[in-house]
């Protein structure tokens, strides 16, 4: 006989479908077991439309089943009315027998609230199951409830002698192979907003888009403290919506957002802005200033580093990584990937 665990790790699976496509909201994967075998599956396919337990239970042909089947969902169902009808409510009415679930749901209009819902109309629940896996998938959901900020990645390249770019840069510079680089606009494809500083901008000249891979382009970000740069780099242009943080103005100019902001407390002035735009994940990066702002405040909770074969001799010395657990070791084309979470 097949555990929960089983179950649950392929709603796991089911739910990474929906990365691309469905934040603000988490992740979420559902399967419906009969007699242990699955007879329908469904996940959340995008933002504002149904849900894993509705595009599961539309799958299963034979309705009539449904009331001696259990469903699996690696987050708790929610009981309360959004873009969409409370699933609660759905799997009551077909009255499931059991239902088990990876993990509790932190947003408060959920959280405990959709179990209790449905223990109350007499349904079977178990929770807790591959329960830090769960919360794993959904990191950065459970990170902008917890802590009412995104979740926030850094990512940057060194050469082997331990610089990030040389000092004197008349033209963009990449430190990283043409894979590395794709896989970092996949990255860029996954969350929500990307952040540079102004120097980055003007030795790089960035799109900060995901032209290398399908996908989403990220919300762009941009310090730029006295409004020095001009229209002509490629931030401004109209492939991403651009956030301008500075200490002159609010304004809005086509896809172009000016935020004056408090350079006195600039990191959190920026996270507590993404946090009342609904943004739940960003990745930083770059430049050296930029990176150590953010390593300085303690406002991160991941690196992604990558170490080149390139010798710079002399340059802009690279971040330090701070204590933080490393959990994946990669080597892409001769760069070496590490990845460090708290």
């Amino acid at each position: 006989m097949k555990t929960h665990e089983h179950f649950i790790e392929k709603c796991i699976t089911l739910a990474r479908k929906g990365i691309l496509n469905v934040s603000p909201n988490p992740m979420v994967g559902c399967v419906i077991v009969y007699n242990d075998e699955i007879i329908g599956e469904g996940y959340h396919q995008e933002y504002g439309k149904s849900h894993a337990e509705v595009n599961a239970i539309e799958t299963v042909k034979d309705k009539s089943l449904l009331n001696k089947s259990t469903l699996y969902v690696n987050l708790e169902p929610c009981c309360h009315h959004g873009k969409t009808p409370p699933c609660t409510d759905l799997i009551i009415k077909h009255n499931f027998s059991k239902v088990v679930i990876g993990c509790i749901d932190p947003f408060s209009e959920v959280s405990g609230k959709g179990i209790k819902k449905l223990e109350d109309n007499s349904i079977e629940v178990v929770h807790g199951v591959l329960e830090e896996k769960c919360k794993d998938l959904n990191r950065r959901f459970f990170y902008f409830h917890k802590y009412k900020r995104p979740y926030i990645i850094l990512k940057w390249a060194k050469s082997k002698d331990n610089y990030i770019a040389p000092i004197k840069q008349e033209k963009p510079f990449w430190m990283t192979s043409k894979e590395s680089k794709t896989l970092v606009h996949n990255w860029r494809a996954e969350e929500d907003a990307i952040l540079v500083g102004r120097k980055t901008v003007i030795a790089d000249n960035p799109s900060l888009t995901v032209r290398m891979c399908e996908g989403k382009n990220p919300i762009r970000l941009v310090i730029d403290k006295f409004l020095s740069l001009n229209n002509n780099y490629n931030i401004f242009d109209d492939h991403a919506d651009t956030l301008v943080f500075n200490n002159i103005k609010s304004d809005i100019v086509s896809n172009t957002i000016y935020i004056k902001t408090d350079f006195n407390n600039l990191i959190e002035e920026i996270l507590n802005e993404l946090y009342k735009r609904n943004i739940l994940s960003l990745i930083v990066e770059g430049g050296a200033i930029t990176i150590n702002s953010f390593i300085e405040n303690n406002l991160y909770d991941e690196i992604r580093l990558f170490t080149t074969e390139k010798v710079l001799e002399n340059g802009i010395l690279s971040p330090q990584i701070p204590n933080i657990k490393m959990t994946k070791t990669t080597i892409i084309n001769k760069d070496k990937l590490e990845v460090y979470k708290r």
